[in-house]
């Protein structure tokens, strides 16, 4: 439907003797042509369409037109007239339209339909006149008025469709028109059958039509019922006019443009025409609603709705905020407002920048010359110099202001300005992820590399033959699967409210499928990267035993659980809920903490490290084997956030100053946790940006070579009787409590 107009569109069905017959286990003709015209009516029901749709039937018991006489145009009827469709067309459509038992010539249904539109369309308005023919041919035809019919059908600007239960062959040695469309996407065949000899003269006859009007643009194309039934299947998209929206393009004090914008691209919504009704009567004026405010005390003490201010939570507070506090926070703006601010390159926008819910299409004012050369001058400006417009765009002075970017557009037919909107700071998401680099077990080998590349090209969506592409995958012509499934659902509950909703049909399953080519073209190098890229199960990782499980909390420590730490990205703990307010490195969880403050964008890293090495610093003064295990958290954390994040040489001058620090205040136990944790220097090996060897890491955990003393004896056996003795007055402990 051309935007603005609406359409007059006669549904003119053969219902005559042949139409009902068909074969055994078949679909006769007549029930296809009535699940075309229902689907077609649904769709014009729920796209609210303004267009007007009236129903002529051939081949009638009875006769009942305009053009009726004793001999002519018989068994013909005007079955509705052209008004807009609703659901009593519908009900008509699949109870009221029954098969006859006449025949009756096609080109006398043209010529009735011809008529009805010319004296119903008196006085008003239409973009277009059409008609939709439904017909087996089988009905005998008259050529002597067909030149009469095409000047009139010329003349009248009416075109005409012809819907077939079998595909019609341009030449003697081309295929179908139109059957397949898209069989790329779903295979498409018809049944075969022999034609009978009326009806290889019926498509002689719609051949002559269709060679003549097909220049004018009057026939359009011939469809069959079955892939008519396919692309009829999916709800028409509400139709929407375009509203201009009119300003001053300004650059600058002194420098203006008049500007008309169109939203090009917008989010459709369903429209809310739910309604609450009550059950039984289905009325909505059965149910009255009514809201009462109270409050939260024991009586429930009702409050007029006078007396309530609406609040704003800040943290456990409520800030009373009324209706004019409202309007004097609003940005004021003096009108609308589109203005550049400046240019860039547009290399310097990039794609992930691009936001907002539309895009608008900016042109110059419509009769205005002066404005038409300088905003094409611009736009040929903005392309050849490969730059770009920043905008600051306001719809009007109610409207918050927004920052976006114009880009130029040029068409053979037109040139314009393309709007998209840029983020603000806070839209922006900034997030650190480790480099795969730095893992050799992550870099792909030249087959796995090949195999990729292999599956990529072929599940690619554009068919190339030879100078010609084709798009095998549109999405800008693929109907929401929303909105299609909502109205089937609608649309079944009106007809069988008692019953239950139909399960989805299958070619909205199949709209947002693999199309059949690319599924079947890219089997192989599927099976090749499945043999490449092989899944392994990994069994869980035998625990090893850690200093927590050696010194444990005694009689004279309170009990200090460890918290459990999740290292992974994705992982939910209690811990992250409160990550917006942590701002330094505390003394409960300092761990978590660094790994929460490092992940923060615009952070410091090295000032974040200096608070963890303090708290370190107190954890060994403080001693006790529950600050040496914090401690040694913090140092895991330590290490693999500098490995993430690439800040290894921060971490080694921390672990060499740390081993210096420990032997000078002979903390030769917290280092023995150290050793026996293997918590060494960043190596080579674990980051490319490391200059420690394995070697000099395993050197590092080394004990420092003491120098030759006469020491006293030991008695090897005396730490073991030690730690027994010890053993059994922490039991003792435990068996009193």
């Amino acid at each position: 439907m051309a935007p603005g107009g609406k359409v007059a569109v006669v549904l003119c069905l053969d219902v005559g003797l042949t139409m009902s017959s068909s074969s055994p286990g078949e679909e006769s003709s007549l029930d296809q042509a009535k699940k075309i015209m229902t689907k077609f009516v649904q769709r014009q029901v729920f796209a609210e369409s303004k267009d007007e749709v009236a129903v002529v039937l051939f081949g009638t018991n009875d006769t009942n037109n305009g053009l009726a006489s004793e001999d002519q145009y018989q068994n013909i009827t005007v079955h509705r007239s052209l008004q807009l469709p609703d659901f009593d067309l519908l009900e008509d459509i699949q109870d009221v339209i029954k098969a006859g038992s006449e025949q009756a010539d096609f080109l006398d249904a043209i010529i009735v339909c011809m008529d009805l539109l010319q004296k119903q369309t008196i006085g008003k308005k239409y973009e277009k006149k059409h008609i939709e023919l439904f017909t087996d041919l089988s009905s005998p035809v008259s050529e002597d008025q067909l030149g009469i019919i095409i000047a009139n059908l010329k003349k009248t600007g009416i075109s005409l469709q012809f819907f077939l239960p079998f595909p019609v062959r341009v030449d003697d040695e081309s295929g179908d028109t139109k059957a397949s469309v898209h069989a790329h996407m779903h295979s498409n065949t018809f049944p075969k059958k022999d034609l009978t000899e009326q009806q290889k003269q019926g498509i002689d006859v719609v051949r002559k039509l269709m060679y003549t009007l097909d220049e004018e643009g009057g026939l359009e194309e011939i469809y069959t019922f079955r892939e008519s039934l396919e692309r009829l299947s999916m709800f028409k998209k509400m139709e929407r006019r375009p509203v201009p929206w009119p300003c001053q393009l300004t650059i600058g004090p002194n420098l203006s443009i008049r500007i008309v914008a169109y939203k090009s691209v917008t989010e459709e919504k369903v429209k809310k025409l739910w309604a609450v009704v009550d059950a039984k009567t289905l009325r909505k004026e059965d149910v009255q609603k009514e809201t009462v405010y109270c409050l939260n005390d024991d009586d429930e003490t009702e409050v007029q709705k006078d007396d309530t201010i609406q609040g704003f939570r800040y943290g456990s507070d409520i800030v009373p905020f009324s209706k004019e506090d409202e309007e004097q926070m609003k940005y004021k703006t003096e009108a609308k407002c589109f203005s550049v601010l400046g240019f860039t390159r547009s290399s310097q926008i990039q794609r992930h920048y691009y936001m907002g819910s539309q895009a608008l299409k900016v042109f110059a004012a419509k009769d205005d010359e002066n404005a038409a050369v300088a905003f094409s001058a611009l736009v040929r400006a903005l392309d050849e110099l490969k730059v770009v417009a920043v905008v600051r765009y306001a719809y009007d002075r109610r409207c918050n202001p927004q920052v976006g970017v114009a880009f130029p557009h040029i068409k053979d037919a037109y040139e314009c300005l393309i709007y998209v909107q840029l983020p603000y700071m806070e839209d922006l998401r900034q997030y650190v992820f480790s480099s795969l680099k730095n893992n050799k077990k992550c870099v792909p080998t030249v087959d796995q590399l090949s195999a990729v590349d292999s599956l990529i090209d072929s599940m690619s969506l554009v068919r190339e033959d030879g100078e010609t592409f084709e798009d095998l995958f549109k999405p800008s012509k693929i109907p929401n699967p929303h909105f299609q499934r909502l109205y089937q659902c609608l649309q079944h509950k009106a007809f069988h409210p008692d019953k239950p909703l139909p399960p989805i049909d299958q070619h909205l399953l199949d709209m947002l499928d693999v199309p059949c080519v690319v599924r079947e073209r890219c089997q192989a190098p599927l099976e090749r990267v499945k043999a490449l890229f092989p899944l392994k199960e990994v069994g869980k990782k035998r625990e090893e035993k850690t200093a927590q499980d050696i010194f444990k909390d005694n009689e004279d420590e309170p009990s200090l659980k460890k918290p459990k730490i999740e290292d992974e990205e994705g992982s939910f703990s209690i811990m992250k809920l409160a990550e917006g307010k942590i701002t330094s490195v505390g003394s409960v969880n300092p761990a978590e903490d660094f790994r929460i403050l490092v992940r923060k964008k615009n952070t410091d890293f090295k000032d974040v490290s200096q608070q963890l090495i303090n708290r370190i610093d107190q954890f060994l003064e403080n001693k006790g084997s529950q600050y040496y295990m914090k401690g040694v958290d913090c140092i895991r954390a330590f290490r693999e956030e500098a490995m993430k994040l690439s800040k290894v040489q921060c971490f080694n001058e921390f672990m060499q100053a740390l081993k210096s620090k420990l032997e000078d205040k002979a903390l030769s136990d917290f280092w023995e946790i150290m050793v026996q944790d293997r918590i060494s220097l960043i190596t080579k090996d674990e980051a490319e940006e490391s200059l420690v060897t394995s070697e000099e890491a395993e050197k590092f955990l080394a004990p420092k070579e003491k120098k030759n003393e006469t020491l006293p004896p030991t008695d090897e056996g005396g730490d073991v009787d030690d730690l027994v003795s010890i053993i059994k007055i922490w039991c003792g402990f435990r068996i009193k409590l």
